[in-house]
C-alpha cells in the first residue's frame, strides 16, 4: 500500500512571494496569456518566459513577483485559471533553499525541484 503525501496549499503567511508558472513547448502560449493577464488584472510583476531550465525549476517557467496584500486576490485567481499548468508558489524569507522547501506549495501537480543549485 502507497501512502501519499498530501500536498502543501499555498498560505498567506510571508511579507513577499514568487508564483513560477511551469510549462513545455505546447503550453508556452497558455502560460504567457495567463501570466500577462495575472500581471493586467492584479498588478503583480512579471518575469521574463523562460523557454529554458533556471534555478531550482525542472520545467520552463515565468515567475509573479507579488505581495502578501496580493495573495488573497492572485492565488485563488491562478488556480481557477490555470487551466491544468503547475504553479509554484513560496514566501520570500531571506533563504533560498528553505523558500524553494518549506515555504513551498503548489498549485497543480508538484514537480521535483534541483535543489543542487542552492549549494551543500
Amino acid at each position: 500500500m502507497e501512502i501519499s503525501t498530501p500536498i502543501a496549499r499555498p498560505v498567506n503567511r510571508y511579507q513577499t512571494y514568487h508564483a513560477h508558472v511551469y510549462f513545455d513547448e505546447a503550453t508556452r502560449d497558455r502560460a504567457t496569456q495567463l501570466c500577462t493577464e495575472a500581471a493586467a488584472l492584479h498588478g503583480v510583476q512579471m518575469g521574463r518566459v523562460h523557454s529554458k531550465l533556471v534555478g531550482p525549476h525542472p520545467r520552463w517557467s515565468c515567475q509573479l513577483a507579488f505581495d502578501a496584500d496580493q495573495f488573497d486576490r492572485l492565488v485563488p485567481w491562478l488556480e481557477a485559471n490555470r487551466g491544468g499548468l503547475t504553479v509554484l508558489v513560496h514566501g520570500l524569507s531571506g533563504n533560498a533553499l528553505e523558500d524553494h522547501t518549506a515555504h513551498a506549495a503548489w498549485l497543480g501537480d508538484p514537480a521535483v525541484l534541483d535543489l543542487s543549485v542552492f549549494g551543500g
